[in-house]
């Protein structure tokens, strides 16, 4: 049976059973889950996803093969919490604080200027995993493995020297906490995927964003951008989930398989981010865009800009984000 069957259906025989995205042969007890990603091939998390499939895919011996549909091309990319979510898709990729509309803790990756160094982000996300677990258990859905992006900065058709300049600008807003940034500094924020970021430049539906060097790259910024400001705002994180009925459907070694290769896939994402980051960066560079640091004004009213969120984020959370901030410091200042 094929993708292109996108409906409930059982065979009288018990041949098979297709559930939406993915198929069952339960006379061989073989599986294929379709999973969507909102990111190119070409990037290094949609890399990580691939090779997190074959490694199921050896793991289980055959009976489970996991088929990575990059680039949105399956589902958008704000559709792909809520299709695996509902049993669209049984597995799939997305940048959970773009829901931190939904529930605050998924923005606990994305606090301005808490966590800007890679060390800081993996501090911060072993204190918050038991939490976004936990929550996503509640939503129907099975974490995986999370791996974390680089350092976000701000992208600028001209040279920007305070917030006062950026007034009235488009800005592409990819989550709540890029959507306060543009309020608090006076821009118009724009909901903007990934994969709709070329088209949105060229376009003029926006003249500005945050992102990584890697997204940047991706969209080919430098045909349209010219001053990318390094501020290292914060490190989030993609992160990887399945239904919670297509996990516990599967055999215990199946699934065991698939936490044992979660594992194996968020430690070589990590690392891939580490190698990718700088080579982002000179990519910009070798394209001709100014790739700078923000200077001593900018800087300064960023972080009071930070300081706000950072407060909201906590009030918004509760004692969970407080214990989780609280212990992220305690744990920073013993280093």
């Amino acid at each position: 049976m094929k993708l292109a069957i996108w409906y409930t259906t059982m065979t009288i025989l018990g041949i098979g059973v297709y559930i939406l995205g993915s198929t069952s042969d339960l006379s061989s007890g073989k599986a294929t889950w379709h999973m969507p990603t909102a990111y190119p091939m070409s990037n290094y998390q949609s890399q990580t996803a691939q090779r997190f499939a074959d490694e199921v895919l050896s793991c289980t011996k055959g009976d489970l093969n996991i088929v990575v549909h990059a680039g949105g091309a399956l589902f958008k990319g704000h559709e792909i919490k809520r299709a695996v979510r509902t049993g669209q898709a049984p597995i799939g990729e997305r940048l959970l604080s773009a829901h931190s509309n939904e529930h605050a803790m998924f923005a606990v990756d994305s606090i301005p200027f808490v966590a800007s160094s890679f060390e800081d982000a993996h501090r911060l996300w072993r204190i918050a995993r038991p939490a976004m677990a936990e929550l996503l258990d509640s939503e129907n859905l099975v974490l995986l493995y999370a791996v974390v992006w680089p350092p976000q900065g701000i992208y600028f058709r001209d040279e920007v020297t305070s917030v006062e300049e950026v007034r009235g600008m488009k800005f592409r807003a990819y989550n709540a906490t890029t959507a306060r940034v543009a309020e608090l500094s006076g821009m118009i924020a724009i909901q903007i995927e990934a994969a709709e970021m070329s088209q949105a430049l060229a376009t003029g539906v926006v003249s500005s964003f945050m992102a990584s060097g890697s997204s940047g790259y991706d969209s080919k910024v430098w045909e349209h951008i010219d001053y990318y400001y390094d501020i290292k705002a914060w490190m989030p994180r993609n992160f990887v989930f399945a239904n919670k009925e297509a996990f516990l459907g599967l055999s215990d070694e199946s699934q065991a398989c698939v936490l044992q290769s979660a594992g194996t896939a968020e430690t070589y994402g990590n690392d891939r981010a580490v190698e990718m980051t700088t080579w982002y960066v000179e990519q910009l560079i070798a394209e001709g865009m100014n790739v700078i640091p923000p200077g001593a004004k900018l800087k300064a009213e960023l972080t009071d800009i930070g300081q706000t969120l950072s407060s909201e984020w906590a009030e918004r959370t509760g004692k969970k984000g407080e214990a989780i901030l609280s212990e992220f410091y305690r744990l920073a200042e013993s280093q």
